[in-house]
This record gives structure tokens, C-alpha cells and sequence, in this order.
């Protein structure tokens, strides 16, 4: 009887677990590291990993882009050595209904960063700004992508992702009523301000591959970096 049972239960569950794998699989495709990856599918477990990977196909990536109504253009590419440079950056072009000015304007950056922007824009920052300060973001205030220099300016180890356009420091953020919540000077405590930053941030994790905060050490005091680093598929971020 027990061995009768067993062979009953058994495959059933399988059954079972196939069946709901398979409706989770249909209903957050988003969260598979296999499945194909649109601007417009929600945020999911490897979001971040799938936006880093479209530094593999520039073209691609730019049509992800201008399928979401974004207007931009290629720059002009930089070579500064082996380790430094980009031949596929782009810079949105301003006056989009989506997104949030970039202040300084004329922000060049690789396309993974543009989308990662795009979406931490729409589906974090708005939300956070509107919730904790009661207004919307109208700029993003930032001290630039490029850079050919290495990790936090040390003359030896690893290259920093500015070095190719994937990053960007994020000072603060200028709002609707013109307010400007300040990186440097708002983070700490638990005003309304501080709650939006670490929202921000938090929201930022889901979408670039690297978010460091002054949480992470005094380099970052002032800014957030964020960074498009293609890990590959495995979904790993660091987040601090």
C-alpha cells in the first residue's frame, strides 16, 4: 500500500512543481535570466543583470531605447589607451516627457546606463519623490560618467566603470517646487529627504549592477555611484 502511495505522491508532486514553475515562468518572465529582456517588462530579479548585458549589442540596446518613445544620439567615441574610452556612447536628448533633466546637460553615457536611468527615473524616483517630499523630480543633478581614471582614483587596480561610460555620480536631485535634496548634505537622519535617498538607492539596486552610498565609505560621502558592470547572467549586484 505504501509503495502504491509512494508511486502516487511521488510523480504528482513533480507534476505539481512543474506546473507552478511554469506559471511563475509566464507570469514574471522578468525574474528568468534566459528570458528576453524590453524596457517596458517590469523589474525583476535579473533586470539588473539584463540591462549590463546590452553593452554587448549597442544597436539593440538603442532600439530597446527609441521603442519607449526616448530620443537620443550617438557621441562622439574617446580612446584614451586599452583600458580607458568608449566607441558607443549616447546622450538623451532633452525634452522627453519620460525622463528627468540631467544637470549639467549634454551627459554622455553607455547605453546600459541610459536605460538603467530611464527606469530608476520612472519606476523609483518619481514614486519616492512624490511619496517622501510631496513633489515631482524635474533634474537629476550628476558629476558625470566618463572618466579614464581606476577604482575611487588609485594609481594601480582595477579600472573604474567610468573609465568606459558605465557609471554615473549622482549629486542630489532638483525638484517641482524648487527644492534640492543634496546627496552630502541630506542623507543622514530620518527626514523626508534622507527617506527618498535611501529609497533611491535601494530602487537603484534592482537596476544597475553596482550602487555604492555614503553608506559604503567617506569617497562617497557626496554622491551615488552607479554602474552598469556586466557580471553576466548570475544576477549579483552590489548594493551598499
Amino acid at each position: 500500500m505504501l509503495r502504491a502511495l509512494r508511486w502516487f505522491v511521488v510523480p504528482t508532486l513533480l507534476a505539481i512543481a512543474i506546473i507552478e514553475g511554469k506559471d511563475a515562468f509566464d507570469r514574471r518572465p522578468q525574474d528568468f535570466p534566459w528570458t528576453t529582456f524590453e524596457l517596458d517588462q517590469p523589474t525583476g530579479r535579473f533586470t539588473a543583470a539584463k540591462i549590463a548585458a546590452l553593452g554587448e549589442d549597442p544597436r539593440q540596446c538603442r532600439a530597446l531605447l527609441a521603442a519607449t518613445g526616448v530620443r537620443d544620439r550617438a557621441a562622439p567615441g574617446r580612446n584614451a589607451g586599452p583600458s580607458c574610452g568608449f566607441d558607443d556612447g549616447i546622450f538623451i536628448l532633452p525634452g522627453g516627457a519620460r525622463d528627468s533633466r540631467l544637470i549639467p546637460a549634454g551627459l554622455v553615457t553607455s547605453c546600459p546606463v541610459a536605460s538603467a536611468l530611464l527606469l530608476w527615473d520612472e519606476r523609483v524616483i518619481q514614486p519616492a519623490a512624490a511619496e517622501e517630499l510631496g513633489a515631482r523630480v524635474t533634474a537629476i543633478l550628476h558629476a558625470g560618467s566618463y572618466n579614464c581614471r581606476r577604482i575611487n582614483g588609485a594609481e594601480a587596480g582595477n579600472w573604474s566603470q567610468h573609465a568606459t561610460a558605465d557609471a554615473l555620480d549622482v549629486l542630489g536631485f532638483r525638484l517641482a517646487d524648487r527644492r534640492t535634496i543634496s546627496v552630502l548634505r541630506d542623507w543622514r537622519g530620518d527626514t523626508p529627504a534622507a527617506r527618498f535617498l535611501r529609497r533611491v538607492r535601494d530602487g537603484g539596486c534592482r537596476l544597475f549592477t553596482t550602487v555604492l552610498s555614503p553608506d559604503y565609505n567617506a569617497v562617497h560621502r557626496d554622491h551615488l555611484h552607479l554602474d552598469t558592470a556586466d557580471r553576466g547572467r548570475v544576477g549579483w549586484s552590489a548594493c551598499r
